[in-house]
């Protein structure tokens, strides 16, 4: 007899957190309702169809999508597997137990093992919890009478005279097997999933699972280690016993690891009242010093009225004595009665004084006192944002610090970060980031959460630099702030373009990739063949490849990367009337006297070699930069050579007619000159012996779950 009292938590669905219903067994071999799991891959169709955005993962607490499952489902769904709307298309998911990818293949839900051993506990556990609750007859008519006993051939119960009645002696029907009431039916015959006309007969020890022998001979347990059911039921079932056995013994020892985890459970009760009343302390003279601030605050605003309202006050009895019968004026009036001089010049003289002083006053009026206080604001922006900052700190949680190196600036930002010690310490991050702006006096930081190491941030202004700054949280605890990192934005939207596989490419010398976004030339027979020919020098043409899109106007930058190992590579743009030259420029040589930045510098070179040029371009190889030989460039010609950049960027300006040479790391410009942007402007490259140029791909919130999963 099963102890049914006690075993409550075994029986409980980890995602719909109730009693199993028809549980099905996983590969990682947990167990999860047939409902729950057709839930969860619905409500992941949900979420992708809704652009897996943060806010639809978080709409269910017990779900939540991984990066590598958007990733997987996103190629499923890419795939056109279609399935009738009762069925989800999805086929991968994590485990609510152990957060494990789970894929379920072709058959999806239909090739799970039913769990009939869990469903029969569950029943007897019902069946405890509702003991005075009787299982009626399914073939009573109204009202029906309480079940005897059901049959298992037929999954139903029966009182004893409907059994009598559907079950008639002498009848295959007779032979049925019946047990007492129940409302769990298992079949009799485990079928096998894959092969349903198949009863298991086999148990594959690295699958862990029942199988049967046409899975072993052709299926996908073929070259799988297996053993027969008897034999694998005899040895499951003597390990767990033994395992079991061992627990039981063991019973001392778990009871005084409870009493242990009872008296932590109360000492971490009191902890959390102990760290309540100084949290609540801490606070408490936060409050003390900003009442006594602002008493103070008051107390001097309150000082700084009364002054002024007596000032004002003074002022305008004042200037009621300037008016007539009254004040001031009245008494000078009645002073101008007197008829003795004598009398009158002795007092009219000190009043002359005061009305000399009244007229003049008048005609310069001016207030006594100003009636702003602006003097009396309080600046709390620096402490409204420290305040903010308030957390728990701890020192157990790391510091995360930005990965310059894998962060990017192009379309949008690409901001990658990871913890010290390569641990993921944290549950949650938060970004923030501010544009740096000399005029603004005060920062205001804009702020995401992220459940991962990295984020995509997109609507970022051009050609202008940001502060980016990551702390991690783990429940109410959270980390002191990175260390900021300052990266400046391209200096003008991203232009997206191929290379153009059609328009003068050369595919004997140049070899582009299936996306066109990457070309490379081979110092192959070709060079050696049309080197063999000549007797003097090295006299080879450049092979020529440019964008499939062109540019009429405005302001465009873009990045591409070229090879360490390239021996010449030239870049920049080509108008569209100048491109049939450009592929037929019998002139453009790469040789000691005809390369402009070879270093022989004679007048007459320089001026042939600019004069031929179609187009504007630079030089680059052999890991390094070369400014073009200008009169605004130095002289020296060592001066004009600098370190190749890993990522090289081009702004071209219709508008300005000029483009700009950028190292697009660190978005500095290289080298800007003029361009004559009369006709369509495309992006123009030039290759020579090994060389290799690949385009910059675009930032997109895929890149970031990709970078993520690595």
């Amino acid at each position: 007899k099963v102890a049914i009292k006690g075993i409550e938590r075994e029986l409980i669905c980890p995602a719909c957190k109730e009693l199993f219903t028809h549980p099905l067994i996983l590969p990682c071999q947990h167990n999860i309702c047939h409902k729950c799991v057709k839930e969860i891959l619905f409500a992941f169709e949900d979420s992708f169809a809704d652009g897996g955005s943060e806010s639809s993962n978080q709409s269910s607490p017990r779900i939540r999508i991984s990066a590598s499952s958007m990733d997987r489902i996103d190629r499923i769904n890419r795939s056109g597997r279609k399935r009738n709307s009762l069925t989800p298309r999805s086929t991968l998911f994590p485990c609510p137990s152990c957060q494990r990818d789970i894929d379920l293949g072709e058959r999806g839900i239909n090739g799970l093992f039913r769990n009939f051993t869990l469903e029969t506990i569950v029943e007897r556990y019902r069946q405890a919890a509702r003991a005075a609750i009787a299982i009626m007859c399914d073939f009573c008519k109204p009202p029906p009478q309480e079940s005897t006993k059901s049959c298992m051939d037929c999954s139903a119960s029966y009182c004893n005279e409907c059994f009598k009645i559907h079950h008639p002696w002498g009848t295959v029907k007779a032979q049925h097997e019946y047990v007492g009431p129940t409302t769990n039916f298992r079949p009799k015959i485990l079928m096998c999933p894959e092969h349903e006309m198949e009863r298991v007969n086999m148990y594959c020890e690295i699958c862990r699972r029942p199988v049967c022998h046409l899975c072993k001979l052709g299926g996908g347990h073929a070259n799988h280690r297996v053993t027969t059911m008897s034999t694998a039921y005899k040895t499951l079932k003597e390990k767990l016993s033994k395992d079991i056995e061992y627990l039981i013994s063991k019973e001392s020892q778990v009871k005084a690891h409870i009493t242990q985890l009872d008296l932590l459970l109360k000492e971490t009760e009191c902890n959390s009242e102990r760290a309540k009343q100084e949290a609540s302390h801490s606070f408490e003279k936060l409050y003390h010093v900003l009442e006594e601030k602002k008493s103070a605050a008051l107390r001097a605003i309150e000082i700084s009225k009364n002054i002024r309202l007596e000032k004002l006050q003074t002022q305008v009895e004042e200037y009621q004595g300037l008016l007539e019968n009254n004040g001031l004026v009245g008494y000078a009036q009645e002073v101008l009665k007197e008829t003795d001089p004598s009398c009158f010049v002795q007092t009219a003289k000190q009043l002359h004084v005061r009305i000399q002083k009244a007229t003049e006053s008048l005609r310069s009026f001016r207030p006594a006192a100003e009636t702003t206080f602006e003097d009396f604001v309080v600046d709390t922006a620096k402490q409204e944002d420290i305040l903010g900052d308030l957390s728990f700190h701890s020192n157990g949680l790391e510091i995360p610090e930005i990965n310059e190196e894998q962060s990017r600036m192009y379309n949008k930002a690409l901001i990658s970060w990871e913890s010290p010690g390569k641990t993921d310490s944290a549950d949650i991050y938060v970004l923030e980031y501010h544009k740096l702006n000399k005029e603004e006096e005060s920062v205001t930081w804009q702020k995401t959460e992220v459940c991962g190491k990295s984020k995509v941030l997109s609507d970022l202004d051009d050609d202008s630099s940001y502060a980016f700054r990551v702390r991690g949280y783990k429940g109410s605890i959270c980390s002191p702030w990175s260390r900021e990192v300052i990266m400046r934005t391209p200096p003008a939207p991203v232009f997206s373009f191929l290379f153009d596989d059609k328009c003068g490419y050369n595919n004997e010398h140049l070899q582009l990739n299936p996306r066109r976004t990457s070309v490379e030339s081979r110092a192959g027979f070709p060079l050696l063949l049309g080197s063999e020919r000549l007797q003097v020098g090295c006299y080879t043409t450049l092979d020529y490849i440019i964008g499939d899109t062109g540019i009429a106007k405005g302001k465009h930058f873009w990045a591409f990367n070229v090879e360490a190992y390239s021996y010449l590579v030239k870049v920049g743009v080509v108008p569209s009337n100048k491109i049939q030259k450009l592929f037929h420029n019998t002139h453009d040589v790469t040789s000691p006297r005809y390369e402009q930045d070879s270093g022989h510098d004679s007048g007459s070179e320089d001026a042939f070699f600019d004069s031929s040029q179609p187009c504007t371009l630079v030089t680059l190889g052999m890991k390094k930069f070369f400014i073009p030989a200008t009169p605004a460039a130095p002289k020296d010609p060592a001066s004009r050579i600098l370190p190749l950049p890993s990522c090289l960027g081009i702004c071209l300006d219709c508008d300005r007619g000029r483009v700009g040479f950028y190292d697009a790391g660190r978005m500095k410009c290289l080298y800007e000159c003029e361009v004559d942007c009369s006709g369509l402007m495309y992006p123009a490259f030039a290759l020579m012996g090994g060389a290799a140029v690949h385009l910059e791909e675009a930032v997109t919130a895929k890149y970031s779950e990709y970078h993520n999963n690595i």
